[in-house]
């Protein structure tokens, strides 16, 4: 018998047997990481948001913040930006695998000024999703956050929803 150094085919197709077992375990856990780690920007973003946001108020805005009165829109993130309150990739609308928007209400006689923003996952749904809930952040400064993966539609929407528990 001749003396073979190698492997066989089937030392082989074993070994990559055990990489596919393995790729399919990591996979989903790596993209879950990337998900929860959107998710982790966004709040962090939505956080430097409502700063920029009493900033803008106190030094830019007369006691009106950035941004433009009715439907939320990036008009208020590309405000922010413009002064370097925020960065420009926020000043963007998207970052992190969130697509954002702001929305103000004007002060009046009777009530003070409000604003409120947004963040939706930029993908909803598949392996490529890129956050698995919403946020929103409003004067007050309550970060709220939920399932539904649509834009809040004002102030008092965002005002409405559920407290993120940190």
């Amino acid at each position: 018998m001749k003396n073979q150094k190698g492997f066989s085919l089937i030392e082989l197709l074993i070994v990559v047997v055990i990489i596919g077992i393995i790729a399919a375990i990591a996979i989903p856990n790596l993209l879950a990481a990337r998900r929860s780690a959107n998710e982790g920007s966004a709040v962090s973003a939505a956080r430097t948001l409502h700063g920029a946001q009493m900033t803008y108020s106190s030094t830019y805005g007369n006691g009106n913040y950035a941004g433009v009165v009715g439907a939320p829109s990036i008009l208020a993130l590309q405000s922010l930006a413009t002064p370097g309150l925020v960065d420009a990739v926020l000043g963007t609308g998207t970052k992190s695998g969130y697509n954002f928007k702001g929305a103000r209400i004007a002060s009046s006689t009777t009530e003070p000024a409000q604003f409120m923003f947004s963040a939706v996952p930029t993908t909803t749904t598949g392996v490529t999703q890129t956050g698995s809930r919403r946020f929103g952040i409003a004067t007050e400064g309550v970060l709220m956050a939920d399932t539904t993966l649509t834009d809040f539609a004002d102030v008092a929407a965002v005002q409405a929803g559920t407290p993120l528990a940190n």
